[in-house]
């Protein structure tokens, strides 16, 4: 899906909340390569703040990124945030390409949460309707005009020339989606204020949307269940984890009403999947960014949502060297957005 179309070679860019992540790949048979990457942390104060001060640091820090990384073309993709964003999937009259064109253009009003006249909106059909007979499926996708345009501006004043804007749930499912996968599988990118979920079958995204919980919550509940500073608790939560027997339990004590809602929010997206198809099943659930980074996590919401629940590989198909692995390790489930982005081709 393109918010903005165009493609050629590029490299990906994701300006997270607490990071910058760029990555360029190549195609190398079968799947891929890496060719360069790029972290830079970065203050998440800056990156939710709109003053100009604030988006010149984050421009310098975006550098520092692309810098690092080697990467010497100028084309690049980029993801809107989720919370910036609206995504749902519609079910129209089966038609032709044309006839779907003009029925889109004239129905998309009443579909998306603000004016049209203030929307970039693009569509993409996903097929025969899986609940209705004559129907077929349409991914929706919307962002505020004002919104896409000041993230251009930031990225295009840098000398960038950004060809396509998607947003990261959509990114994340080309990243994590495993080939041959015959049920429905939930997805789930934890970041670092909120989590985007993809409910996703045949390939494709049937249910997205946005849990406000991430890993800050569970570090402010940690913060103030056991009385620690935040930098501990935030140490906490990725060395110790939900196990019962680190810390005598004490984290995931100090966890569990946070961890409870979240967990009740994947159920009730999954009830929701459920509910509207009720003959396809949903095998499980994979976990990526700091989901995937907390010991248990996994094991703690299997649990509770009654699938199994598996930490989700990003990096699935990409050929890098052992240098290049070592060195991302740390954050290495953080990628599942940029690598989405950089998976990207002209027919995405």
């Amino acid at each position: 899906m393109n918010i903005l179309k165009g493609m050629g070679d590029f490299f990906a860019l994701d300006i997270g909340t607490n990071a910058i992540r760029v990555v360029e790949l190549r195609k190398a048979g079968g799947g891929w390569s890496l060719e360069h990457y790029g972290y830079a942390p970065i203050d998440s104060r800056l990156t939710s703040s709109d003053s100009e001060e604030a988006r010149r640091k984050v421009a310098e820090v975006i550098m520092t990124a692309v810098g690092q990384s080697g990467i010497k073309t100028k084309n690049v993709v980029i993801g809107l945030p989720s919370s910036k964003t609206f995504t749902t999937v519609i079910d129209v009259p089966m038609s032709s390409e044309a006839e779907l064109r003009s029925t889109m253009k004239y129905q998309i009003d009443q579909y998306i949460p603000m004016s049209i006249d203030e929307a970039k909106v693009d569509w993409a059909p996903l097929g025969a309707s899986l609940i209705g007979q004559n129907q077929q499926e349409v991914l929706l996708s919307s962002v505020s005009k004002a919104y896409s345009e000041e993230r251009l501006e930031l990225v295009e004043s840098l000398g960038l020339n950004v060809i396509v804007a998607e947003p990261d749930p959509i990114a994340m499912v080309r990243a994590l989606t495993v080939a041959g996968t015959k049920g429905a599988v939930v997805q789930l990118d934890m970041g670092e204020n909120s989590t985007d979920i993809a409910i996703v079958y045949g390939d494709a995204p049937r249910l997205i949307r946005t849990i406000p919980t991430g890993v800050s919550s569970l570090v402010k509940a940690t913060v103030s269940n056991l009385n620690v500073q935040e930098d501990q608790a935030r140490q906490f939560i990725l060395k110790f984890g939900l196990a019962p027997d680190r810390l005598e339990g004490q984290v995931l004590r100090a966890l569990e009403a946070t961890l409870d809602n979240f967990a009740a929010e994947v159920t009730k997206s999954i009830k929701f999947f459920e509910t509207r198809y009720p003959s396809v099943a949903i095998e499980g659930a994979l976990i990526a960014g700091f989901a995937a980074a907390i010991p248990q996590f996994d094991n703690y919401l299997a649990g509770k949502v009654g699938k199994p629940v598996h930490v989700a590989n990003p990096w699935q198909n990409i050929q890098m060297s052992e240098n290049d692995q070592k060195q991302l390790g740390p954050v290495a489930t953080e990628f599942a957005t940029v690598i989405g982005l950089a998976k990207r081709s002209a027919e995405s």
